[in-house]
């Protein structure tokens, strides 16, 4: 069950979101993609997974290794019988590897502290490792049905432009984001989950950061960002990231060596993949700190068992 109810709108709040309720909830009736952890014998630890796996990842790469990680490990007790170096192996080239470390912690956790069930309290989903406010939020809502704010980048976006008329949320999240989505939440469960899954369905497809679809979007006749005229962003400079030659390529390449091998990767082989040392060292050094790489005898390293 939840830990406590979340506030009920007010009255204000309610008058600008109320009109946006019934047309995004019919929309994604009508829109909403097919995906394996929406499917509705999925559970809460597909859901889990999934939520890990989405974290700064598109859909379209996650799917793949969500087949394969749901084959392999069906159930938290699955994962969490198995060396967490196994849970980096199998996270491939999804990027960010230190949260298949966090997502194999939470498994040993939820079998150790909950017989082995996701648990259905927010509070107790907070307490796991790599669960953070909005995972917790997600799990419970999309898992459980339950009536929380489940804000990402998308669900930021599509209040910004909607509720306050802004072309881009800030840049980073932020209390205010946090309550305009609470004050947006219809009063009921199981209506506020499907609320929350809706909205970020409609950020991801069509209120998109760089070419909404305006005219296909459910909402626009209320949209305080269109009926102002769509006015431009006028924020600091968003910066895209960069990939090419930072140290995130050179720990995805080092990674990559250890990843293909049965066993311990000897220094040099790990030597090959990266001709500049300094950042080389300094990457591999950073993966030995994280956690997601073991030194072992003989100049050796491979993943942490």
């Amino acid at each position: 069950m939840s830990d406590s109810p979340l506030p009920r709108t007010s009255a204000a709040a309610a008058g600008s979101a109320a009109a946006l309720h019934g047309p995004i909830l019919d929309w994604y009736a009508a829109n909403a993609r097919t995906l394996p952890w929406r499917e509705p014998d999925a559970g809460a630890w597909a859901v889990m997974v999934s939520e890990f796996m989405l974290q700064q990842t598109p859909v379209a790469r996650v799917l793949p290794a969500y087949e394969v990680w749901m084959r392999r490990w069906p159930k938290p007790g699955d994962l969490a019988a198995e060396a967490p170096g196994e849970a980096v192996r199998a996270w491939d080239r999804l990027g960010y590897p230190r949260r298949a470390l966090r997502l194999h912690a939470a498994a040993k956790a939820i079998v150790e502290e909950h017989g082995g069930v996701v648990p259905d309290d927010h509070a107790a989903l907070l307490a796991l490792p790599g669960v953070g406010t909005y995972t917790a939020a997600a799990i419970a809502s999309f898992a459980y049905g339950q009536r929380h704010a489940v804000v990402d980048t998308n669900v930021r976006r599509v209040f910004a432009r909607a509720l306050t008329g802004a072309a881009q949320p800030t840049i980073s999240p932020t209390a205010a984001d946090l309550r305009l989505a609470v004050s947006a939440l219809p009063d009921d469960e199981p209506t506020a989950a499907r609320w929350a899954v809706a909205t970020m369905e409609l950020g991801a497809l069509v209120c998109t950061a760089r070419s909404p679809r305006c005219s296909e979007c459910p909402i626009s006749s209320n949209c305080a960002w269109v009926l102002a005229g769509s006015p431009p962003y006028d924020g600091p400079p968003r910066k895209g990231q960069t990939y090419e030659g930072t140290d995130r390529q050179v720990r995805g390449r080092l990674l990559a060596v250890l990843r293909a091998a049965p066993g311990p990767v000897a220094k040099s082989e790990l030597d090959a993949c990266w001709p500049e040392p300094i950042q080389r060292e300094r990457a591999l050094d950073g993966l030995v700190a994280d956690g997601l790489v073991d030194p072992v005898a003989d100049n050796s390293y491979r993943l942490p068992a």
